[in-house]
């Protein structure tokens, strides 16, 4: 894939209408997360909510990137981290509006997610994870509708470029 292309060339791939759908995919995602999170904040600040064996609904404000990763006290580190996210989604607009019909879609639905956390993290500071996967005293790490939509976009990249190479 040629990366670097004319302004005229951007702007063409920009309105084509394949792309309304996918920006319209991701805006979608946007808001359904924004729903889910803005449901679990307003109900869950008190005590978590226990769906079964095996899932419980907890809110975590989570100040790292996902699942906690380089979670820290330090402002500086956390508006470094939150540029260089801003920067990477820039970077996923960019490659979205010139790469092929799959690319796209694996671009959106990271793309969804990935506008859902950042705008957390400029909203709120913090991320606001909530699903808790456990199996007895083991607990997987606790997270949100927007980092499944991310990790599944990550997985559904990486499975086309092992499966699918050309």
């Amino acid at each position: 894939m040629n990366f670097l292309i004319s302004s005229r060339e951007f702007k063409n791939h920009i309105f084509k209408k394949e792309n309304i759908f996918f920006f319209t995919l991701i805006i979608s995602i946007f808001f359904f997360d924004r729903l889910l999170k803005s449901r679990i904040i307003n109900s869950l600040e008190e005590a978590p909510y226990y769906v079964n064996d095996y899932v419980n609904f907890e809110l975590i404000w989570n100040i790292g990137i996902g699942f906690g990763l380089l979670s820290t006290n330090s402002t500086l580190f956390y508006n470094f981290i939150t540029t260089v996210i801003a920067v990477i989604i820039i970077f996923l607009i960019y490659f979205l509006i010139i790469s092929d019909r799959i690319d796209k879609f694996i671009y959106s639905i990271i793309l969804g997610g990935a506008l859902g956390n950042f705008y957390d993290r400029l909203i709120y500071k913090a991320v606001p994870d909530f699903i808790d996967l456990h199996y007895g005293d083991f607990h997987w790490f606790t997270f949100n509708i927007a980092d499944i939509f991310i990790s599944l976009g990550i997985l559904i990249y990486l499975l086309k470029d092992l499966v699918f190479k050309k």
